[in-house]
């Protein structure tokens, strides 16, 4: 059994619920000057690119996802991933998940010419509707746009967090039974309750005393505030969620995303191990 699944497996047990599902997923950032393994690489997505969300929500039901400037479906993903740069002023080649629905919306079919990197860095495509930029729409011709002006759209952007300039090769999203090859998360994503959420905050500020201070936004969740945050600042963050995870990946009304680096799980771990005198978790309503 490997470190991930191991301490999986411990935190699911100091919950003392039994078969309570909280769903893990791995995610390990592959830099331009690795080389990624054979086995991580069978597992990039044929046919259409897929969401960071989307990548999320398939590892959770138990696949893995190894996504690329080829096969990331979200543009907004892959300038918060560092896979493009955000300044590149022509679209991505080939269908992508998240500019299908724009495509579909349009009504242009085959006409329709998806948004760049550069648009959606600065705000243009969340704020179409101000820009008249109709195409640009998720919900046909009464969407109202993510922002309300350009400017209140890069306002919101600015503190979304991205790897830029981009210097990552590909992510790899993997299950805790993962056992192809030897390998860590660089990011740990648990989808849980509210109330699972509370009992890991306690277990953790159990041996360390730290709040946990959440930065959140209605964009990027599973990207932004989920990995980079988490992978940049080596402090956990938690969300509820964004557009792409709830419409595109589904994940469900009463779930949340955790995001930490996995040199935290341990201590999140063994907190909660801990602490169950302390925080009895069968008694909060809900917990079972």
């Amino acid at each position: 059994m490997n470190k991930f699944s191991e301490l999986t497996e411990r935190l699911l047990r100091a919950f003392d619920v039994p078969n309570l599902n909280i769903p893990a997923a791995g995610v390990r950032i592959f830099n331009q000057d690795e080389t990624v393994p054979d086995q991580v690489k069978k597992y990039q997505p044929d046919g259409i690119a897929i969401t960071s969300c989307h990548a999320l929500r398939t590892t959770m039901l138990g696949d893995a996802v190894y996504l690329t400037a080829k096969s990331i479906g979200c543009i907004a993903a892959a300038i918060s991933l560092g896979i493009v740069d955000k300044h590149q002023n022509h679209p991505l080649k080939g269908p992508r998940e998240y500019t299908e629905i724009m495509k579909r919306s349009s009504g242009k079919g085959d006409a329709f010419i998806p948004p760049s990197p550069l648009e959606f860095a600065d705000g243009t495509v969340y704020a179409f509707r101000y820009l008249k930029k109709e195409d640009y729409a998720l919900f046909g011709k009464d969407d109202s746009g993510r922002y309300v002006t350009k400017d209140i759209a890069r306002k919101a952007i600015s503190d979304m967090l991205s790897l830029q300039p981009p210097t990552t090769q590909g992510v790899f999203y993997f299950t805790p039974d993962y056992e192809d090859i030897e390998i860590s998360p660089d990011v740990v994503i648990l989808s849980l309750r509210p109330v699972e959420l509370c009992r890991l905050i306690q277990g953790y500020q159990y041996l360390t005393g730290s709040r946990v201070k959440a930065n959140v936004g209605g964009l990027r969740a599973g990207c932004s505030d989920l990995i980079v945050r988490p992978y940049l600042f080596r402090e956990i963050n938690f969300s509820p969620y964004c557009l792409g995870a709830r419409i595109i990946a589904r994940f469900e009304g009463d779930r949340m995303g955790m995001g930490f680096p996995f040199s935290l799980f341990e201590t999140i771990v063994k907190g909660t191990e801990e602490s169950k005198t302390g925080f009895p978790f069968p008694e909060y309503p809900g917990a079972s």
